[in-house]
């Protein structure tokens, strides 16, 4: 059985279909790329798979777990975590406190244990700072801990995003075009950290991305859209020589 499974996903808006009739499934443990030009139909369908919108039509299982209709907060409990295009941090609080948030789900003290602040309350607290500051460690950002995050260099601030989602402990991360806006440089750290990510926490990852030096260097497989609708799928030599999708993403050359 498949991690997510996605059957005959539509999303229509009035007469227009942002979605239609996609079919895909995530296995535990891959990398895998989602792409396509412009106004193809990817953040509306990463917004559908996590509860940002309603299907229209089709199912969206994860884990054995119809998710259609629960909301984005329930869907992020049971395991789907993602980052944005623009970056959507807690800007005026620190980057420990940014992943304190989305540890919210682990820290469930009793209530008096919270009203009284009682001995339980603090070891809880205590317990949360302490996995984050090594969430924090393992992407070099411990020395920044009690900077706010409005203040970090802007690939930093795409780091600790990445960082929060993984606060979370999903059994899916996605990322929605984290390259988006960095440099050359910043965007080799983020290729590295990508197999850092996959390979320390080996949970499933699905990417939408644009620089598609990116997408072919670290993901195993790839769907491809165009308007909406699937035009392929496979390995990333297969869809380097795909000629649909060089005429419908590449520009028809190449």
């Amino acid at each position: 059985m498949a991690l997510l499974d996605v059957k005959n996903l539509t999303k229509n808006f009035g007469g227009l279909t942002a979605v239609g009739d996609v079919t895909l499934e995530l296995n535990e443990g891959e990398l895998v790329g989602l792409i396509g030009p412009n106004g193809a139909g990817k953040t509306t369908l990463f917004n559908l798979l996590t509860g940002v919108y309603v299907p229209s039509e089709g199912t969206v299982t994860l884990d054995g777990i119809v998710l259609n209709g629960k909301k984005p907060d329930k869907i992020a409990s049971l395991g789907l975590s993602r980052t944005f295009q623009n970056i959507r941090l807690f800007k005026n609080m620190t980057v420990l406190d940014n992943v304190l948030v989305g540890m919210g789900n682990q820290h469930k003290p009793h209530i008096f244990s919270s009203l009284l602040r009682l001995p339980k309350y603090y070891q809880s607290e205590d317990a949360l700072r302490k996995k984050a500051m090594e969430l924090l460690a393992i992407f070099n950002l411990e020395g920044e801990a009690d900077t706010l995050a409005k203040n970090l260099p802007y690939g930093q601030q795409r780091r600790l995003e990445i960082v929060r989602a993984l606060a979370t402990e999903p059994k899916i991360l996605f990322l929605d075009e984290p390259a988006a806006g960095m440099n050359p440089q910043e965007t080799a750290e983020l290729t590295a950290l990508i197999r850092q990510i996959k390979e320390e926490f080996g949970i499933t990852i699905i990417l939408i991305e644009h620089d598609m030096s990116l997408v072919m260097e670290v993901t195993e497989r790839i769907y491809v859209l165009e308007y909406g609708r699937l035009i392929a799928h496979g390995t990333p030599d297969e869809i380097k020589t795909n000629q649909r999708v060089i005429e419908a993403y590449l520009g028809g050359d190449a």
